[in-house]
């Protein structure tokens, strides 16, 4: 991978899809953290399709469509934090990386 948002968006995605591990396997929780695997990993492809985008709009487009899941995906892990799903620990771990990729959107 050639730059900055689309090495860390793929970690995050990676991070994410362990993370919806976690919650399936230890917490038996299936519903919220499906929408945080949909959100978290569509980051990532969505810098991916705006890398070969067709025009500038269409980069631009693809680029906000990111930023939007991205801050849906920070909602979720909220969310599951609050619910005691996620421990404080795993949350700010997994939240900081989550608000710098929104930050580089």
């Amino acid at each position: 991978m050639n730059n900055v948002i689309q090495t860390k968006s793929y970690a995050f995605a990676i991070r994410i899809v362990n993370a919806y591990k976690f919650l399936t396997n230890d917490q038996k929780e299936y519903v919220l953290s499906k929408q945080m695997l949909r959100s978290g990993t569509a980051i990532g492809a969505l810098v991916a399709e705006a890398h070969h985008a067709q025009s500038s709009a269409d980069f631009l487009n693809k680029m906000n469509v990111a930023l939007k899941e991205a801050n849906e995906t920070f909602y979720w892990l909220s969310l599951l934090r609050d619910t005691d799903y996620l421990s404080e620990q795993i949350y700010k771990s997994i939240s900081i990386d989550c608000k710098e990729l929104i930050a580089l959107l």
